[in-house]
């Protein structure tokens, strides 16, 4: 059962990982290159769109995964990778939440919002990106033990 929950909080932390580094190295930077008005109504659609039941679920699923995963497991690592799920979680919704409103709202110009967005990102995509790490060698770990034992 535990290996179970480290696998999906590991599953979790790598798409959050890989959509937060896809948006450093590949839409912001394509966005980059827009008018004002083309880069805030992308923005804004893809603020809207994102909140779906698949990325909520892995969005939120993740850290709740690695926290019971933590629970049962009591390991370091699985305690690395969900401090930083956590991180991740917390970035996102003190930081580029809020930047989304106030995109949304018109209290935001794309100059006020471009730089702050895009630093906060990375910081969010490192944290899943260790997360995804720390779980992952976790889950190397628990298979190394389990081969030793057999």
């Amino acid at each position: 059962m535990s290996s179970a929950l480290l696998l999906g909080a590991t599953l979790a932390a790598g798409l959050m990982a890989g959509l937060f580094a896809g948006f450093a190295y590949a839409v912001m930077p394509g966005l980059a290159g827009t008018g004002d008005a083309t880069f805030v109504e992308a923005m804004n659609q893809i603020n809207v769109t994102i909140v779906n039941p698949l990325f909520l679920l892995v969005f939120l699923g993740g850290p709740v995964l690695g926290l019971v995963a933590l629970i049962l497991e009591r390991r370091r690592a699985v305690a690395v990778g969900f401090a930083l799920s956590v991180v991740m979680l917390l970035v996102t919704m003190a930081a580029n939440v809020p930047l989304n409103d106030a995109l949304a709202a018109g209290k935001v110009t794309r100059s006020g919002f471009e730089g702050p967005w895009d630093a906060w990102n990375v910081v969010r995509a490192v944290a899943s990106t260790g997360s995804l790490v720390a779980f992952s060698w976790a889950l190397l770990a628990r298979g190394s033990q389990t081969f030793r034992h057999r």
